[in-house]
């Protein structure tokens, strides 16, 4: 099957450092590629893939130093080229939101479109009415809940390359970890409670957006002072697996609709056990008393962090290469990608424009 996948253009692909959406895209089309299928990737030119590059802009939006940038001048150029070419695959898989709905309209039933966000935003709502013949993948069934009536025709949990972590065994220390981005609905400072009423050693590795450096400043830097507090910053794959590995817990302490949640399957994949409230896709994703336990209060993550050594990280591992490994994803939208692709192809449907 001739595959094209769209990557959003602000990250690489995989990203350097802090970044969903795309680090998903890469290890969809590598798996999809490992398969045997021929994919093609739209995306920025420093992605590292096993797939077929067209590359449309010269790096990565977030990390490129030039001081004005139009990130729907890219995405638009992006799409462009990608309608010139769209004749030349089976499926098109958008991961750029709803950027592209207005230009490949006459092709929407073999496209796919994974929503990788929160859906509980006000214009959403009349957007999915106003284009209903795109297929939808949600990354969890709780991020469908306020978009129930959109074209859904599947959800596909994320997955991660078995590759790409090792499980530790026996971690070399008993800190707990905190990974990901500072902001109020991450909930860093309930990390940091739950840490100290544990006694606990805390090493919080997260990027600080713009958007969140006051909150970061009036919020998290005071408490940062506790010596049983440490602040690492933003760290990328290659640094993880120590991160990671070597907690006895991760800690993920939100307070919103998490529509995924990748940091819990970057510790299961590392075999480390996730204490996670009781949000959005966490119940999709944690098996309570398996590889973590699913709280509601600091009282039980208090209380959760005492029973970490209950846990088997051999089997939270194989939890993770059960369920969350890329090739799973991948065989999952392959059946649906097959299942769209049915009769016709992109090249009749623009044919007939």
């Amino acid at each position: 099957m001739k595959i094209a996948q769209i990557a959003p253009l602000y990250e690489a692909v995989p990203p350097k450092l802090y970044g969903g959406t795309e680090r998903i895209v890469a290890h969809l089309s590598d798996a999809l590629v490992a398969l045997g299928h021929d994919v093609t990737l739209f995306s920025s030119a420093d992605a590292h893939t096993r797939a077929g590059l067209v590359p449309v802009r010269d790096q990565a939006i977030r990390l490129d130093p030039s001081p004005l940038k139009s990130d729907y001048a890219a995405h638009l150029s992006m799409l462009h080229e990608l309608r010139r070419r769209a004749s030349e695959f089976d499926i098109i898989h958008f991961h750029v939101d709803l950027i592209h709905f207005p230009l490949f309209e006459k092709i929407a039933p073999r496209t796919v479109t994974t929503l990788h966000g929160r859906l509980d935003l006000k214009d959403l709502p009349e957007v999915y009415r106003r284009w209903p013949d795109y297929p939808l993948v949600s990354i969890s069934n709780s991020q469908r809940l306020p978009l129930a009536d959109a074209n859904w025709v599947a959800t596909v949990h994320h997955g991660l390359a078995e590759d790409l972590f090792h499980p530790t065994v026996a971690p070399r220390d008993g800190y707990l970890a905190f990974l990901g981005r500072i902001s109020p609905e991450k909930r860093p400072d309930r990390a940091i409670e739950i840490a100290r009423l544990s006694g606990r050693r805390l090493r919080i590795a997260a990027k600080v957006d713009d958007a969140d450096r006051i909150y970061f400043k009036e919020a998290i830097e005071p408490l940062l002072s506790d010596p049983l507090i440490e602040f690492i910053g933003e760290i990328g794959d290659d640094a993880k697996a120590d991160f990671l590995g070597n907690a006895a817990g991760l800690l993920f302490p939100i307070d919103w609709p998490e529509p995924f949640g990748l940091v819990m399957i970057e510790a299961m994949a590392c075999g480390t056990p996730v204490i996670a409230w009781n949000c959005g896709a966490v119940p999709e994703v944690i098996d309570t008393g398996t590889t973590g336990f699913i709280v509601r209060s600091t009282e039980e993550a208090v209380e959760a962090v005492g029973r970490l050594p209950e846990l088997d990280r051999g089997e939270i591992r194989r939890t993770f290469e059960r369920r969350f490994s890329s090739r799973v994803m991948a065989e999952r939208y392959l059946e649906l990608y097959g299942r769209l692709a049915g009769e016709g192809s992109p090249s009749a449907l623009l044919a007939a424009e």
